[in-house]
């Protein structure tokens, strides 16, 4: 079964720098698929994810904070329409964070970030290891983004939903 990688906090301000590229093509053995500059990998061969976890961490030169998901569950989020009902303009940017582990007691949703008309950050759906919100295109919103994960009290990581989209293509065989 294929699995999905995400990286927390990796080539963000200069920080925790690499190339998703050169990563992608040493474990090309595991048919990895980089998505993007961000950390997101998708892995085609059968492995475990404590043997991903080890080739990961012998490549990279820092340890980075790793959430590995099964193609079934990245499939599942994404054909379970978690923005239903939830209108779309084109300043508003939805997003889904992988929770390093499920959350114990979730908030009362909507979480609202700068609540008001002017919200920055909108978190509507949660489901197992999953956040899916919302946010607009504003200075301020990286600060917000990074209280949702201090609110929900685990550490995440978020990725535009295109990316979740891209994600599904790959690992439904629509892309390489």
């Amino acid at each position: 079964m294929a699995l999905v990688v995400f990286l927390r906090g990796v080539n963000v301000g200069g920080h925790k720098t690499f190339k998703p590229s050169v990563l992608a093509k040493e474990l090309s053995h595991l048919d990895m698929v980089n998505i993007g500059a961000a950390g997101t990998f998708v892995i085609r061969k059968p492995i475990s994810q404590s043997k991903l976890r080890a080739e990961l961490l012998k490549r990279l030169p820092f340890e980075p904070d790793i959430m590995i998901c099964s193609a079934k569950e990245i499939i599942d989020i994404a054909s379970s329409d978690p923005f239903a009902g939830e209108p779309t303009t084109p300043d508003v940017v939805r997003f889904a964070s992988v929770l390093h582990k499920p959350l114990k007691s979730p908030p009362e949703l909507p979480l609202i970030l700068n609540p008001g008309d002017d919200w920055l950050v909108k978190v509507v759906r949660i489901k197992e290891r999953f956040v899916f919100g919302m946010y607009r295109r504003a200075m301020k919103t990286i600060t917000y983004l990074g209280q949702v994960e201090k609110r929900l009290g685990v550490s995440a990581t978020t990725r535009n939903w295109n990316t979740i989209n891209a994600i599904v293509k790959v690992l439904k065989g629509n892309a390489k």
